[in-house]
């Protein structure tokens, strides 16, 4: 290997390593993860016993990841808000889920009181 290419190379990787990793504020990821809590507040998370608590920890994982970006560590925010977005959709998750197993249940009683409906009125079951 050509000398002159080592002793180019050699202190600029040592400089890079040195420096360490600079990370960006993750201001995308906080948009994201602010996204998925309003998302889940307007879905109704806070009255779903099951959502709430990730909603909860969501908004507790942004109001961290503010202050560490304030403080500058961004690396933390980054993991705080990838926590936080993750904990939001599960929000959501659930109560979609509460959602859905309520609007079953009304079905299976509409289905039902239409089947005794039919039958008081002569129909074959």
């Amino acid at each position: 290997m050509n000398l002159n290419l080592i002793r180019t190379w050699l202190p600029m990787c040592a400089l890079a390593c040195g420096c360490g990793i600079s990370y960006a504020v993750p201001s995308q990821q906080l948009a994201e993860a602010q996204a998925a809590e309003r998302s889940a507040t307007e879905l109704g998370a806070a009255s779903e016993p099951n959502a709430q608590l990730h909603l909860q920890l969501a908004h507790e994982q942004i109001v961290k990841a503010n202050a560490a970006i304030h403080d500058g560590d961004n690396e933390s925010a980054t993991r705080m808000l990838s926590r936080a977005r993750s904990d939001a959709e599960l929000a959501i998750a659930l109560t979609r889920e509460a959602t859905a197993k309520i609007e079953v249940q009304k079905a299976l009683t509409q289905s039902n009181n239409q089947r005794v409906t039919n039958a008081n009125q002569g129909a074959n079951p």
